[in-house]
């Protein structure tokens, strides 16, 4: 008889949950539920209050409502037996922290607390933590402190302790009434299975954490504040599991909600990004998997620990057990062609496009792909929603070079495409140069399917050829796979990721590979890129900056 996993994948907007068969990999049922809430970056659901610049946070019921309504729905679609799922896997959006009561209450569930912005979620795109992220970065160089390399020289806004900072610095009241800071990958397992299990995952690439010394000392947390000495005995745990572990198993509670049995193993949490990479069928090194949709993140393994320049972190263990997992990113992907298509098309555009069938993407991907590399004389930087990887500097902006009264839409499309093609080459080229090979990339997410033109850019770019994963729900199926495993071989599914990876995970019949005339047309125009990366983003100019402070100066 069939086993089943389910892969729960907790994106920006939304979740997801995934019915899997454990034999094969077949995806067999799907449902996304919106959250009713969404990103919350403007006003306060529970006030109406206006938010600072750069928040960015959620509604941790949101989570809970994506178990209670996918989950049973993908049961229903299917018709498979609930006795015949034999575990859950859980990823998540990364760092995406939260504080509670000691028994995991989220803080801006509770009347006291409920409008003051640091009781809820901050979600991974909440930016606003940037002078912690200073602080952070330049009291860790003073001390010496020897992990900072580990993070490419720079600890970012978005991750664990820039945000708790934050709050301590901004709302000392709510890190006072704050038993547990954690992550919502943690938090929701927690309420899966009754059992607060911090994952590895996002404790070795969001909160400084390594598996031989653990997190920085008192000492430096002290340095920072002295409220903040033992924020890590205080407020969270040194008890970390690995992710391939069980959590535990689903709770009565947790059954009711999601038409599961209780008992059904639950996997540790772990991240969608890393979690991905098996999905893509990488278990070994030297393949980058390049998840790609509203940002770009980028995973690629390595035998021994090495310190790149700008990367988000090396992790041992992080991805697959047995390996050093190397992560880098790009803050603005999807996000940036989304942007474009909704706020700079003309209406002439809209009409073509309905007339023929087409979104507007199709119809500027076409109109794109008859263009030559270099035809439009335009270059971009890819800095709309700041830079991850390797600058790691959410002050950043974007550009757009070389327009003139001539320039045409598509024109623009392409070379924004170009632009993220262009950032990923940085990161690749950055790894290689600290010994980290990547000789092959394996693409997943939601754009590999969907714009042909943009991998043929990447390959081009790049110079490497790119294969794609036979799945648009990497994280969900990664997380199904992660679930198999907690189950374990003796409940119908497998001991080891390694041994899933092999019976779940495929490649499609797809493979870009670069067009020498091409590639060399974009050597030259990347040339190009990186002195505009360095003026830009290093310093020599810092017109962005400025201008975002005279924005935040006119706006109050």
């Amino acid at each position: 008889m069939s086993k089943y996993a389910i892969g729960v994948d907790f994106g920006t907007e939304s979740g997801r949950a995934l019915l899997v068969d454990v034999a094969d990999g077949r995806e067999i049922a799907t449902y996304v539920h919106p959250y009713a809430d969404g990103v919350i970056d403007d006003t306060l659901p529970s006030s109406g209050n206006k938010l600072p610049p750069d928040f960015a946070l959620q509604n941790p019921l949101d989570y809970l409502e994506v178990f209670k309504r996918s989950i049973p729905a993908v049961l229903q679609e299917s018709g498979v037996d609930p006795a015949d799922v034999i575990g859950v896997g859980i990823d998540f959006t990364a760092c995406t922290m939260m504080p509670t009561l000691a028994d995991g209450t989220p803080l801006c569930t509770l009347d006291r607390w409920k409008d003051n912005p640091h009781a809820w979620v901050k979600l991974w795109k909440h930016h606003a933590a940037q002078p912690e992220a200073d602080k952070i970065n330049a009291t860790a160089g003073a001390m010496g402190e020897s992990w900072l390399s580990r993070y490419g020289g720079k600890i970012s806004s978005e991750w664990f302790f820039s945000k708790a900072l934050q709050i301590l610095d901004e709302a000392p009241e709510i890190y006072a009434a704050t038993a547990r800071l954690l992550e919502g990958a943690d938090w929701v397992v927690w309420q899966l299975t009754g059992e607060e299990r911090r994952n590895a995952c996002t404790a070795g690439y969001k909160a400084i954490w390594s598996k031989r010394e653990g997190y920085p000392g008192p000492l430096f947390f002290k340095a920072l504040d002295p409220r903040f000495e033992s924020v890590v005995d205080d407020k969270m745990s040194r008890d970390i599991y690995p992710i391939g572990d069980k959590a535990g198993e689903l709770t009565a509670q947790a059954a009711e909600w999601t038409g599961l049995l209780p008992g059904t193993a639950v996997a540790i949490a772990n991240v969608d990004a890393h979690v991905s990479v098996p999905a893509a069928t990488v278990t070994e090194v030297g393949r980058m998997v390049i998840i790609m949709g509203t940002s770009n993140c980028h995973m690629v393994l390595g035998e021994e620990e090495k310190r790149v320049p700008g990367m988000c972190g090396v992790v041992e263990d992080g991805i697959i057990p047995g390996l050093f997992g190397f992560e880098a990113g790009q803050s603005c992907v999807g996000d940036h062609f989304a942007w474009f298509v909704e706020n700079c098309v003309p209406a002439a555009y809209e009409r073509e496009a309905a007339e023929r069938g087409l979104n507007l993407h199709q119809l500027l991907e076409e109109k794109a792909a008859a263009l030559r590399v270099g035809e439009s004389g335009l270059l971009a930087l890819d800095w709309w929603n700041g830079n991850r990887s390797t600058l790691v500097d959410v002050d950043l902006t974007g550009l757009l070079l070389g327009a003139t009264l001539a320039t045409k839409p598509e024109e623009i499309y392409r070379a924004l495409i170009e632009a993220t093609a262009y950032g990923t080459r940085v990161i690749i080229q950055a790894f290689e140069e600290s010994g980290v090979s990547v000789n092959e990339i394996v693409a997943t997410g939601g754009l590999p399917d969907r714009n042909k033109l943009l991998m043929q850019i990447y390959a081009d770019v790049t110079g490497r050829e790119i294969k794609v994963a036979d799945t648009s729900q990497a994280g969900g199926l990664g997380s199904a796979m992660f679930g198999a495993v907690a189950a374990g071989r003796d409940r119908g599914g497998y001991d080891t990721i390694f041994e899933a990876a092999k019976k779940m995970a495929r490649l499609k019949d797809v493979v870009y590979s670069p067009m020498p005339g091409d590639q060399a047309a974009y050597d030259k125009l990347y040339a190009e890129y990186v002195i505009l990366y360095g003026y830009f983003g290093r310093g020599e100019n810092d017109v962005m900056k400025r201008l975002k402070a005279i924005r935040a100066e006119v706006r109050g």
